[in-house]
C-alpha cells in the first residue's frame, strides 16, 4: 500500500513539473526538490525500523560496531550524493551533478578507508 500512495505523488509531482517548467523552470526544481523530501520522509519509519533490526542483529555478533556504523554512513552518503545530483540534473546542471556524484565516492572512501586498512591488516596478519 505504501507503495502506491509514493507512486501516486512521484506522478502527480512529475505531471506538476512538466506542465509548470515552461511557464516558471525555478518552481518546477522546488517541486521536484518537495516531491523528493516529501517521498524520503514517507520512507524515514522504513529506514528507522531497517537501521534498528540491522544494530539488533549486528549486537548479537561478535562483529566491532565501528563496522556497522561505516556502512551506515557510507550506504547514507551514497544516497544523499544521488538525491543531489539527481536535483542538479532536475536543474539542467549536469556538470554539477557529476561533481557532487565524485565527490560522494571521495567521501566513502575516506569514510571506509579505516575498515579496509583493518580488513587489509587482517589478511596480512593471516599470509605471515
Amino acid at each position: 500500500m505504501e507503495m502506491g500512495s509514493l507512486l501516486a505523488i512521484a506522478i502527480i509531482a512529475t505531471v506538476l513539473t512538466v506542465l509548470v517548467r515552461s511557464h516558471r523552470p525555478e518552481i518546477a526544481i522546488w517541486l521536484s526538490v518537495v516531491t523528493g523530501l516529501i517521498i524520503v520522509g514517507r520512507i524515514l519509519p522504513l529506514i528507522n525500523f531497517i537501521v534498528r533490526t540491522l544494530a539488533d542483529i549486528t549486537s548479537g555478533t561478535r562483529a566491532e560496531s565501528v563496522y556497522f556504523t561505516t556502512v551506515l554512513k557510507v550506504i547514507g552518503i551514497a544516497y544523499l550524493a544521488g538525491f543531489g545530483a539527481e536535483v542538479c540534473r532536475d536543474a539542467g546542471e549536469r556538470a554539477t551533478a557529476g561533481k557532487l556524484e565524485l565527490a560522494g565516492k571521495v567521501i566513502i572512501l575516506m569514510t571506509a578507508l579505516p575498515v579496509l586498512i583493518a580488513v587489509l591488516e587482517t589478511v596480512a596478519r593471516f599470509a605471515k
